[in-house]
């Protein structure tokens, strides 16, 4: 069976990345105002870190400072994306279900969130019960309600009704990614390879998959 694709993770702003380089000021200050700007600067600072060590492949050294970012701002979804991320990229995808619907419940229409909280109810696709794929389906489909054009979703849910032994309905998402995207080869790939009547709970990998 094919692997599900990764989970989008928010780009850090080229403003964030700076601020993370530049010194925060130690001064005291008993001014409430000064003080939630140097808080608010210190969340930017470790999310962007977090960012970073998650574009360096380095999941595990982003959570501490994601998780730091999150105790000091709990309504930030740009740190709870990335921890999030950063736990499914390291396959503990039940440690990224609390901040990710922490985070669907602030931003409800954030399509990113919704993908990124499908991966992780879902799991690894070929272990996961009817239970995950079942809570996963309905966050997929959040998703694209928010964004029709979410990348790698209808892909998912292609591979979940494959493992599901339901090729039509695995034909109709796989359809809906290659017109939304004709380069998506594997797409194509299991398209064609229902259509041939190869389909049913496939246990090869395309070439290319990623």
């Amino acid at each position: 069976m094919s692997k599900q694709r990764k989970p989008q993770l928010p780009k850090t702003p080229a403003s964030q990345a700076a601020a993370s380089q530049a010194p925060t000021p130690n001064a005291a200050s008993g001014d409430p105002e000064v003080e939630q700007m140097r808080t608010a600067e210190q969340v930017r600072r470790l999310v962007a870190d977090g960012a970073r060590l998650l574009a360096a492949k380095r999941p595990g050294e982003a959570v501490p400072k994601l998780e730091e970012a999150l105790s000091l701002d709990p309504e930030n979804v740009s740190a709870a994306i990335n921890l999030g991320g950063a736990f499914i990229l390291q396959g503990k995808h039940d440690r990224a279900v609390p901040a990710l619907e922490t985070a669907s419940r602030l931003e409800p229409d954030n399509a990113m969130v919704w993908s990124n909280l499908a991966a992780a109810y879902l799991g690894k696709l070929p272990f996961s019960d009817r239970d995950r794929q079942d809570r996963a389906i309905v966050a997929y489909a959040r998703a694209l309600m928010a964004d029709a054009r979410t990348p790698n979703i209808h892909y998912n849910l292609g591979l979940i009704f494959l493992e599901r032994d339901d090729p039509l309905r695995a034909a109709a998402h796989f359809l809906s990614a290659v017109e939304m995207d004709p380069d998506d080869r594997d797409a194509q790939l299991w398209l064609d390879r229902i259509r041939r009547g190869e389909g049913e709970q496939a246990d090869s990998t395309p070439a290319g998959e990623g």
